[in-house]
């Protein structure tokens, strides 16, 4: 059971990854001073905590409502996040976290920064499918009190990246921002295609013959 948090936890880190938000982060505030800062940062991780708490809650209501079984929501997920970690190898944000148009808008700093930065950029598709799919493993009180506390551990994670954004983005190049971002995308493809594998074996039993 540890692992299988351990292993959320991680997935999650991956998926949101803090270090690809740091030169967004950082060019969104450049003409913010530290208190303002200070509050789109708690705004953000507040965010993107309740996005992710809603989906672990209510991933099951969810899938009710638009009729689709776990092992497709899985291979689903796993699709969403294979995309996600293709772009991630290119040290890019991908158009699944952020379309052009949203880009354009963060661009233009009309927004309150928690949207497109919390949502989709963090706290987005692959980030929600994945919280889903580990609420629906198990539906004990227990298993989602210790998704939500993995889910909290991951936002304290988080808001201390985007508090050391400033000395991360001082201290490391953009090169190695996108270094770190290649190698979560690397680990997300290998979860993704774990989760396209199981989905389509539950789909489709005559696969795992």
């Amino acid at each position: 059971m540890l692992q299988e948090y351990v292993r959320f936890t991680v997935t999650l880190v991956a998926v949101l990854d803090p270090f690809l938000a740091v030169p967004i982060f950082l060019a969104f505030t450049a003409s913010q001073d530290a208190a303002a800062r200070r509050h789109l940062i708690n705004a953000v991780t507040l965010t993107v905590f309740l996005v992710l708490l809603g989906a672990a809650l209510f991933g099951e209501v969810l899938l009710s409502l638009i009729g689709a079984s776990l092992p497709a929501f899985t291979a689903g997920g796993g699709v969403v996040l294979l995309l996600m970690a293709l772009a991630m190898l290119n040290a890019e944000a991908g158009k699944v976290r952020q379309n052009p148009a949203e880009a354009e808008e963060m661009e233009s700093r009309d927004l309150s920064g928690v949207v497109p930065l919390a949502v989709p950029l963090l706290a987005g598709p692959g980030a929600i499918s994945t919280t889903i799919i580990a609420a629906q493993r198990d539906a004990g009180a227990a298993h989602t009190a210790g998704l939500v506390a993995c889910i909290l551990l991951v936002c304290v994670l988080l808001w201390i990246v985007l508090r050391l954004a400033q000395r991360i983005g001082q201290r490391m190049s953009m090169s190695a921002l996108n270094v770190a971002t290649r190698l979560f995308g690397l680990l997300l493809a290998a979860i993704a295609i774990e989760m396209m594998a199981t989905g389509a074996k539950a789909l489709l039993p005559g696969l795992a013959g």
